[in-house]
């Protein structure tokens, strides 16, 4: 029967995969339906928690974009990218990387692409190379935000064994960035030089290329500049608050609001401030592009964490007795798990719900930290929704996906960064935890 179950659960993975966005929620649920009705096995938890997070959270982005505070942060982007083009390769994943550390979503990247895409091909950059680093850093900094699910349940399976909050985010910010900078070094030598690409060539000579180098500009709403402010004091209040109740500052004991609380709390009230301050109109809120986007990731979460906690739940004591002897000989195999479970999973929030709490209870601390970068491998199959969106908006055909569906060109920067964010992970993580 195991192996019935499991060919269910990677037939709804499969059929997600093929539905693509919401579809991937959807897909889960139905195989929920065939464990647990079709097979007799007990349905596993529901990660109401991280839903939960994830809506607050994106309810606060959603209400700074209608205040024109998505606007503001692409255009200082764009001043970035556009002060010094040679080095888009670099700063293209920093944009990327700070505006999802600050949002706690990667669907901010969106905003970002178009440009990257723009100024790389204006100066006869190849823009599959910052793309494709782009949108790794934009997946990979969810597990160093603060604001982030993954992050805020991850920090709550560690407080038992003494590790706080800030010691998590200590060692996840330092360690993906500083991977992610190396990965853009090495990008700069993925692919042929644009003015040698074939496919570019032929796009050129048929007219398909075109050049916006004076684009009209959109005039800055006025509150603006204030949702910003709001939605950045709200972090900072996040993570002041998860300091001062972690049990290694004590500042509050046995606090009324715990952590997660907070942080819905925190965000909410956030979303409010902007819609007062600001002046918009709520309704608005739900048009956002940035609310569709957040909320299909809820019900994605919601399907496949619960398929994925049905199964693992049903089997966890067969799977600490494989593998437990094994992860003590090789932790590092960890990452591996992690890796191939995220693949499929599709949320780094998922995956990290689903897995940790088992995985902790097969290692040491440290090499679940350090392993919890591999929670990012949404990009192994090229259907994640910022990655479609770099294809699609790469008109030089250089960020395309090949005919074996893994030849495309997130694949290589992706796991290269993963590993080497593992690697300074467990160098890194005995000297804070």
């Amino acid at each position: 029967m195991l192996w019935v179950q499991l060919a269910v659960v990677l037939g709804a993975i499969f059929l997600g995969a093929r539905l693509g966005s919401i579809g991937v929620g959807f897909a889960g649920g139905m195989g929920v339906l065939v464990l647990t009705l079709g097979l007799g096995m007990e349905p596993g938890a529901i990660p109401v928690d991280v839903i939960l997070i994830i809506m607050s959270v994106i309810g606060a982005v959603a209400a700074m974009q209608v205040a024109g505070g998505l606007d503001y942060l692409v255009e200082l982007a764009e001043k970035i990218l556009r002060s010094k083009p040679k080095y888009i390769t670099f700063l293209a994943p920093t944009v990327t990387y700070v505006m999802t550390l600050l949002a706690g979503t990667g669907h901010t990247a969106y905003s970002t692409l178009p440009v990257i895409a723009e100024v790389a091909k204006e100066n006869g950059i190849r823009p599959s190379r910052p793309l494709s680093i782009a949108v790794i850093a934009s997946q990979i900094a969810i597990t160093a935000s603060p604001v982030s699910a993954a992050v805020v349940v991850f920090s709550g399976f560690l407080e038992p064994y003494g590790i706080g909050y800030l010691n998590l985010l200590a060692i996840c910010i330092p360690t993906s960035f500083a991977a992610v900078m190396v990965t853009a070094v090495i990008c700069n030598f993925l692919g042929v030089d644009l003015d040698k690409d074939s496919i570019y060539q032929e796009r050129l000579k048929a007219g398909q290329i075109t050049l916006r180098e004076n684009k009209a500009r959109r005039e800055r709403k006025k509150g603006a500049g204030l949702s910003v402010a709001i939605f950045a004091l709200s972090i900072l209040a996040v993570v002041l608050y998860a300091t001062a109740i972690s049990g290694n500052v004590g500042l509050i004991e046995n606090p009324v609001l715990p952590r997660d609380s907070a942080i819905m709390v925190f965000m909410m009230i956030a979303a409010g401030l902007i819609t007062i301050f600001c002046k918009i109109d709520s309704a608005n809120i739900l048009n956002a592009q940035t609310f569709k986007s957040g909320m299909s990731a809820c019900v994605c979460v919601l399907g496949v964490a619960w398929l994925g906690n049905t199964f693992v739940g049903a089997h966890i004591d067969s799977i600490q007795a494989l593998a437990g002897d094994v992860l003590n000989s090789y932790p590092w195999l960890l990452a591996v798990t992690l890796f191939f479970a995220s693949m499929l999973l599709y949320s780094q929030a998922a995956t990290t719900r689903a897995l940790m709490p088992a995985a902790l209870a097969l290692v040491d601390p440290v090499t679940a930290i350090a392993s919890f970068a591999a929670v990012s491998a949404l990009f192994v199959l090229p259907t994640y929704p910022t990655l479609l969106a770099a294809v699609e908006m790469d008109e030089t055909g250089s960020t395309r996906i090949g005919k074996l569906v893994f030849n495309h060109p997130f694949f290589l920067p992706g796991t290269i960064c993963i590993a080497l964010c593992v690697a300074f992970a467990f160098v890194l993580a005995p000297m804070i935890v």
